[in-house]
């Protein structure tokens, strides 16, 4: 069993735009794939993966409700292979309506990015959206790191542990994408019981041995495999991923255990 558990999904008719979007976000980097649905279910599938968490980016508030709709739909169609995270925006209005209704959907947790959404990941605006996760037991997916910008320094994801102790974080990108030294520092340890990450965006930068050391700092138990399609195709990550010195329990936790308890699949 394998589980991607971090893979962006976009309407056909988007897809090309979108994907070009986040290629020159990251300075001009050349995306692999197209970011539709079928193209994460051929590349994921044509390496072994069986399961994948999927979720899209409201970068406007306007945008959140449709985006549901849109991944809800996809979990359906694609029934069994697919765990659809709910997008939210700080701004969005009534954002325990909208996670009652993602809930409703059969959406899983939530998908924030700091960086996309242009807000800092600790922004007193953003406390609802983590309170109402929190009190709905959903998990929040949240993009961390970028040594170009401040929005989802680790520091910040630290202070909204310490304020909602309870609430489930995946920290995305080994807690802090181009800066995971500094992010395992703050944010590992077993400091916060709640808080997940996972190896997306990552392996491609690091030795297998650097990626073994931010494994042990996290714990293996609390680490999830994640291609971050489409940037990357799946066969790719599990061949970089097959390269760290893990032992085959390690590995089996990573893979698919991990996210297997957390998502209580």
């Amino acid at each position: 069993m394998i589980i991607d558990a971090h893979a962006h999904i976009f309407p056909d008719k988007i897809a090309q735009k979108a994907v070009a979007g986040i290629g020159n976000f990251y300075s001009n980097l050349i995306m692999q794939l197209d970011g539709t649905a079928e193209g994460l279910l051929k590349s994921g599938g044509s390496a072994g993966v069986d399961k994948f968490l999927v979720h899209s980016v409201a970068t406007v508030s306007a945008q959140v409700t449709s985006i549901n709709n849109f991944i809800a739909d996809c979990v359906k169609k694609y029934l069994g292979k697919f765990i659809g995270f709910a997008a939210m925006h700080p701004d969005f209005e009534d954002v325990s309506a909208e996670l009652d209704r993602a809930v409703s959907l059969g959406l899983k947790g939530v998908k924030l990015h700091p960086d996309f959404q242009r807000f800092n990941a600790d922004d007193e605006k953003a406390m609802a959206i983590y309170e109402a996760a929190a009190e709905r037991d959903l998990p929040v997916l949240i993009h961390m790191g970028d040594s170009r910008t401040d929005f989802s320094k680790p520091k910040r994801l630290a202070n909204v542990l310490e304020r909602f102790p309870s609430l489930v974080v995946i920290a995305a990108h080994f807690g802090g994408w181009s800066e995971w030294d500094s992010a395992a520092a703050v944010l590992g340890g077993g400091k916060y019981e709640n808080l997940w990450t996972d190896c997306s965006s990552s392996l491609y930068a690091l030795s297998p041995e650097h990626a073994k050391r931010l494994i042990g700092a996290y714990g293996a138990d609390r680490v999830l495999f994640g291609t971050d399609y489409p940037m990357w195709t799946a066969a790719e990550e599990l061949e970089r991923f097959a390269e760290i010195p893990l032992d085959e329990r390690e590995r089996e936790m990573i893979l698919h255990e991990n996210a297997e308890k957390l998502l209580k699949l």
